[in-house]
């Protein structure tokens, strides 16, 4: 089984945290995620995250501001991910869920209320220990 490898991001404003919905026919539908998207052959982890949250979200991310966060990898059975995740500080636009998914922002202290995949859990408990 391969890995897929995906660019994350945890968007930043003030106290808060960007959260999108996963579409119920997705894998691990249902629950809340921090936004983006698999990597490209030739892309970066900015790259990627840059396209995906123009993509999914219709705002264009600010490279420097982005830092790695976490990497995770993690086996769900039935497939496998490396999860790249990075801080996003700043961005122009104002989010959107362009895929008719719901997005909110949520205070930094309140992640732990949302149902979030296994792969997540790890990235909340970075969230919990940096100077976000």
């Amino acid at each position: 089984m391969k890995t897929v490898n995906v660019a994350v991001g945890v968007i930043v404003k003030g106290e808060q945290i960007l959260l999108s919905l996963r579409h119920q026919q997705q894998h691990q539908g249902g629950k809340w995620e921090f936004p983006g998207g698999k990597i490209e052959a030739q892309e970066s982890v900015v790259e990627a995250l840059a396209r995906e949250l123009q993509e999914e979200l219709l705002i264009n991310i600010a490279h420097d501001s982005c830092e790695p966060l976490i990497r995770i990898e993690h086996d769900y059975g039935d497939k496998r991910v490396c999860l790249h995740v990075y801080t996003v500080k700043r961005f122009s636009g104002e989010p959107k869920g362009a895929e008719q998914q719901e997005i909110r922002w949520v205070d930094k202290a309140k992640l732990a209320d949302y149902q979030f995949p296994a792969a997540n859990q790890a990235i909340l408990q970075a969230i919990q220990q940096s100077e976000l």
